[in-house]
Order: C-alpha cells, then structure tokens, then sequence
C-alpha cells in the first residue's frame, strides 16, 4: 500500500515540477482546488448511495488526490508535507480515543459525551470563543443549519419538546407569506432554518433526509416522463398529477 501511496506523491510532484509539470497542475492555488475538492467528496457520497463498489474506490481515489493535491502547495511552500497531514490525523484520532490507546476507562453510554468533550477540548485550546466556533462556513447551508443548531442545544439553548420548533416552523410560514418583497428572502430563510430545526426534533439528519427526497423525486418524475415521452410538458397540470399518483402507487405495490 505505502508503493502506491509514494507513487501517487511522486505523480504529483512531477505534475507540480516547475520545468517539466503540466501547466494546470503548476497554477492551481489552495483557492482554485477547494471546488474540486468539495465536488469529489459529493462523487463519494453519490457512488456509496448507489452502492457501485467500483465508483467508490474510484472516487476515493479521485479525493485522496485532492489531499495530495494541497499538501503538494503547502510543501513547495515551506508549510507543511503530506507526512505532516498525516501524522495530525493520526494524533487527532489517539488522543479522542483515549479508552482505547492509552487505557482509560470509558462508561457504558458516555461515547458520545466523551467525543464531544474532547472536541471542545481541541476547540478551546485553538482559542474558540463561542459554542459556534468550528462549524465550517463553506459547509452546505442544511447541513450547518443542523450543526448550529445542535451546539446551541449543547448549552442548553434548545426547545424541550417538538411542539416548540412545530409552532415556529408555522409562524415563520405566516411570516413569509405575509411579508413585502424586499423581507422574503430573510423570511424565507428563517422558514428553512426552523424546518431543519424540527427535523432534528425528530432525531433526523436534515442534509440526509433532503438528498433521500430529492432522489425520490427524480425517480418519480422521471418514471412520469417515461409513462408520456417527450409530450410531458404539454399535459395539463391535472393530467400530471393523475400520473404523479399513477406512479406512487406502482411503487408501494
């Protein structure tokens, strides 16, 4: 496994080699990778949801090269190296798994509080101020929508049951729709922000559930298209629908 990890390190430094390197690969920046970073990872998630074994490891192969890719600047620049990358995870894990590398005692449920203990630990020792600190800004807006959330929910800051965020998910509706032009998109934001907050009332992971929706959608409309062919789009909204019901109840029999 290390030959092929060196090999990889050695494509990558030829690729960055100022005289003989490939011109892209020499004027990429941090800024210019994190797109590509960021759209392997989504490649991941896509392959593992399909359960296509051979996509996964192409694509996790296609994600190492991005850690690759920018541990390469930060070498060239004197910052840090691929070995450095590693190592951090490494002490990273050891040290958040202390009953299991140094031999402390863990109490049977307290997994999950001792995580996010020792994480806050990391946190305050980087100089974190509020609850809020570490939650990456360039995360997609649900899924930090739902981190926020549960930091607060960590001091306390949170509804105690799901009859609060079900009553302020119908306020922030009323509000949206009653509000001027210029007031929507806040109003419209707050609307979403208090649906990722009952969601997670419910135990839910919002990111995950809105990509299963967002599946079953295209499955369905698809399965319309299919059922008309290109004519789709000239069918009356009612016609549509009769096939939108059509096609759910093929799928629950």
């Amino acid at each position: 496994m290390s030959g092929q990890l060196d090999r990889l390190l050695a494509i990558m430094a030829t690729l960055r080699d100022p005289k003989r390197g490939c011109e892209w690969d020499r004027a990429q920046r941090f800024e210019t990778i994190v797109p590509h970073t960021i759209e392997e990872a989504y490649e991941v998630a896509d392959a593992v949801a399909r359960g296509d074994i051979d996509d996964i490891r192409d694509e996790l192969g296609d994600l190492l090269f991005q850690v690759v890719f920018q541990a390469r600047i930060a070498e060239e620049s004197g910052q840090f190296d691929f070995d450095a990358v590693a190592r951090s995870i490494a002490d990273k894990l050891e040290a958040r798994h202390p009953h299991i590398f140094a031999g402390e005692t863990l109490e049977p449920g307290g997994r999950d509080e001792r995580w996010e203990a020792l994480k806050a630990a990391e946190r305050a020792s980087k100089g974190a101020q509020s609850a809020l600190d570490g939650v990456a800004a360039a995360l997609p807006a649900l899924m930090r929508a739902d981190k926020l959330q549960k930091r607060a929910a960590r001091t306390g800051f949170d509804w105690p049951d799901r009859e609060g965020p079900a009553e302020k998910l119908a306020e922030e509706m009323r509000e949206l729709a009653e509000a001027p032009t210029d007031e929507q998109f806040e109003e419209a934001g707050d609307l979403l922000f208090a649906a990722v907050n009952l969601v997670r009332a419910y135990g839910v992971a919002p990111e995950d559930a809105l990509r299963a929706a967002n599946a079953k959608f295209e499955r369905r409309f698809r399965a319309m298209e299919s059922l008309v062919g290109k004519g789709f789009a000239d069918l009356s909204l009612d016609q549509q629908e009769a096939l939108w019901q059509q096609v759910k109840a093929s799928e629950r029999s």
